[in-house]
């Protein structure tokens, strides 16, 4: 089901489709899951891997944005905070409540930050993730051990919604095929196709693994790329104005001695104004994030030294263990495609967080904005929208309660392989068939040779990249590590997928070159 040879062979077979989605990033593949779960026949095409842009590159976190309830953006905080809700049901293997402090160095602080906190408990309503408290400096220190005590006056306890970003997209595009639609990764779309009339009607797209190129026609085509969502409206009308603006977010990851405890701590307001979180994840913790307007984007974007030096700076304020540049394991640097203002705002509070649904004279269709939390809103805003303009019937959304592929209750943390649900069970098989499969790929890491093989045979893996960045976590926390265990990974996919020597030497080279932008 999940082979890319017989994916590819649907798109030989069928040339027409309901819905082609463009981007297979956490916005496009939501599309591609509300539309096929309706019954459209639906086609995602992704020109690398999925999430290998913004959607692998978040905080980890799945929450309602305190932030944008200190800026009065009730309706954003209301619908994030449902569907933060729906996501803990739905994907439960891969999202976990988190405990989050706040701590206070001034004794009003701990009161304010109490009552906003007390107002984000009560817009989640019966979809709470437990009620937020006050605890004295003794608690604070007790649950926070590497705080700063000097002048600490206590803390304030909220939660929120931990995940693994990547591992969910993963698993989104696997539901998505399992209800029928095609879903391919390392696919570009070179191009639009218009009919007499000017409106969209199809793409061509190149597969980048054979170079063959297939004409591909639909009833809608939509635009989710993200940061490169302005490509596609050029393919589409040369003379459009950008519509998003790139805004830099970068993360340090730590040894888990940093934040030894289950705690995340909540920094509420930095020297320039932002929030900035301890996270743990993965036995690692994440730091960040920052906010930066870019004029320019890539794929794998670089952290600037001004971003990493004001992390380093701020956390060292309210750490009593020393965090320098040596200690960093692995840093990440994502590109949020916020929707661009009108008046060419240059301060990213300004720029929307809000989606945008945007629909040309083509009747091309395109998201932009948004966040992981609200990605399966934006999806069912976009295949609504489509509807509307009378591209599809009308079939009212399934989503709401779909479970995503893996879904299990599990123990979060207890062991890494928790991550994988429902397939557990079948990782842990391969194991026995195979008793060499049990073994680890890092000593500093807790992945075995099994879950590479996973990826490849169930999870759509091409490359070293796919691996070790996006179906195992390796290259963010520890990209060093990931860079040793490169040749092993090369070797393993070459086998499994019939390539040569200088395919895996390529790979090395490819991934090595990607991986030195995360070590500092």
């Amino acid at each position: 089901m999940f082979k890319r040879e017989t994916l590819v062979k649907q798109i030989q077979e069928n040339s027409e489709w309901d819905v082609i989605v463009i981007g297979g990033g956490a916005t496009g593949l939501g599309v591609a899951l509300d539309a096929t779960t309706r019954g459209y026949k639906t086609l995602l095409l992704e020109q690398v891997d999925f999430a290998k842009g913004t959607s692998s590159k978040s905080t980890k976190l799945l929450h309602g944005g305190v932030r944008y309830l200190a800026q009065g953006n009730i309706d954003l905080v209301k619908e994030a905070l449902y569907e933060r809700g729906l996501l803990l049901k739905n994907a439960s293997h891969l999202v976990s409540i988190q405990s989050f402090i706040i701590p206070n160095y001034r004794w009003w602080d701990n009161f304010f930050y109490a009552f906003g906190l007390k107002v984000y408990d009560l817009l989640a309503g019966k979809l709470s993730f437990g009620k937020s408290i006050r605890i004295n400096k003794k608690d604070t220190i007790s649950r926070l051990k590497t705080i700063k005590k000097q002048h600490l006056k206590g803390g304030v306890v909220y939660h929120d919604g931990q995940f693994d970003d990547a591992r969910l997209a993963i698993n989104i595009a696997q539901t998505s095929i399992e209800y029928g639609a095609v879903i391919l990764n390392h696919f570009k779309v070179k191009q639009l196709l218009k009919n007499n009339d000017g409106i969209v009607n199809g793409v061509v797209a190149n597969d980048s693994e054979t170079n063959m190129t297939y004409n591909l026609k639909a009833k809608v085509i939509i635009n989710a790329t993200g940061i490169f969502t302005d490509e596609i409206i050029q393919m589409d009308n040369v003379e459009a104005k950008n519509t998003v603006r790139p805004s830099q977010g970068i993360h340090l990851v730590l040894d888990k001695s940093f934040l030894p405890g289950n705690d995340a701590i909540m920094i509420p307001k930095t020297n320039d104004g932002r929030v900035l979180f301890l996270v743990p994840w993965h036995n690692r913790v994440i730091v960040g994030t920052t906010d930066t307007l870019l004029n320019s984007y890539s794929l794998e974007p670089k952290a600037l030294d001004e971003e990493v030096n004001f992390i380093i700076s701020t956390v060292n304020k309210y750490l009593n263990k020393k965090v320098c540049k040596e200690d960093v394991l692995s840093i990440y640097a994502g590109l949020r495609p916020l929707a661009a203002s009108k008046e060419n705002s240059k301060k990213t509070k300004e720029i929307s967080r809000s989606h945008k649904i945007i629909v040309s004279n083509s009747e091309l269709i395109t998201i932009t904005g948004g966040k992981w939390t609200t990605f399966r809103r934006m999806a069912e805003d976009t295949i609504n929208k489509a509807i509307s303009i009378g591209k599809l019937p009308n079939v009212s959304c399934k989503t709401t309660v779909l479970q995503i592929h893996g879904s299990k209750e599990s123990l979060h943390n207890a062991h890494h392989l928790n991550i994988y649900g429902s397939d557990q069970d079948s990782i842990q098989k391969l194991i026995i068939e195979t008793p060499e499969l049990g073994e680890k790929l890092h000593f500093r890491l807790p992945y075995t040779k099994a879950e590479i093989i996973w990826g490849i045979r169930k999870e759509m893996a091409r490359t070293v990249d796919d691996i070790l960045a996006r179906r195992v976590r390796a290259l963010f926390l520890d990209a060093k590590a990931a860079i040793e265990v490169a040749p092993l990974v090369a070797s393993m996919l070459a086998k499994e997928l019939g390539k040569d020597k200088l395919w895996q030497q390529q790979q090395i080279k490819e991934f090595t070159a990607i991986a030195s932008h995360y070590i500092l």
